[in-house]
């Protein structure tokens, strides 16, 4: 029997035959009649934790995406939505660093593909205000075996976001806010176990930004409580970390 921190195996999506994912999307459908298309995104940094998603959503699937890479990065120099709970603020002039992914090719990440109503589309834009929304198919996926996502429609739009570089990056220190890192890494640990913990440290560039300690008094709108056990794999995996 697989433990829960053993990576399972992957393959290629297929789409048609009917499980798990079509019986939970005819459901949704039904109890929200006139607004039924759905839609797919996949995450790669907080919507991998499942505690940060919006209770609408119909489905999520562990999937890995090939031909991307994930960063830490600057902030984009943009003003923050009234409604977002994006504006953070640091001592010393500092901005939290940003968590985003970009193409690279024969790279590939973990996450998690969130499948929603596209009514839900434009809130899940304000959460990522700082990121463009990009295409990419099932093609680009791979799904865990054992998961339910063989029955989506072959037709389905999928989406993920990639952070916005047309803006000038913030000044001053980037550091990465101890509290969004939490919920990052308590949504990877729980999803491919500690392995895959490690492996989302490894496969993030730019790692070596220094971390803002805010875990007493989160910053971050969505964070998370953590066990002593989680902290101390955390810890352990970020001792991993390659300097700059």
């Amino acid at each position: 029997m697989m433990s829960k921190f053993e990576m399972p195996q992957t393959v290629p999506i297929t789409a048609g035959g009917p499980d798990h994912a079509v019986q939970a999307a005819a459901g949704a459908r039904a109890a929200h009649p006139g607004a039924d298309e759905l839609v797919g995104y996949f995450g790669y940094g907080s919507l991998v934790n499942r505690a940060t998603l919006t209770t609408g959503h119909v489905a999520a699937h562990r999937a890995r995406l090939k031909g991307w890479r994930r960063t830490w990065r600057p902030r984009p120099q943009m003003p923050a939505l009234a409604d977002s709970g994006a504006a953070v603020s640091l001592p010393d002039g500092a901005t939290p660093a940003l968590l985003t992914a970009h193409r690279a090719e024969s790279a590939a990440i973990d996450g998690l593909l969130v499948i929603d109503f596209a009514v839900n589309l434009p809130g899940i834009d304000a959460r990522e205000f700082r990121y463009h929304r990009r295409e990419i198919t099932l093609a680009d996926l791979e799904f865990d075996s054992m998961d339910a996502a063989h029955g989506l429609d072959a037709d389905i739009t999928l989406h993920v976001y990639e952070a916005r570089i047309e803006h000038p990056p913030a000044g001053g220190p980037t550091p990465i806010l101890r509290s969004y890192l939490d919920a990052v890494m308590q949504g990877f640990l729980r999803e491919f176990g500690a392995a895959g913990l490690h492996r989302f440290v490894s496969e993030t560039d730019a790692f070596h930004m220094p971390i803002h300690e805010d875990r007493a008094a989160p910053l971050y709108p969505r964070s998370v409580s953590l066990s002593a056990a989680e902290i101390e794999l955390f810890d352990a995996a970020l001792g991993a970390r390659v300097p700059a």
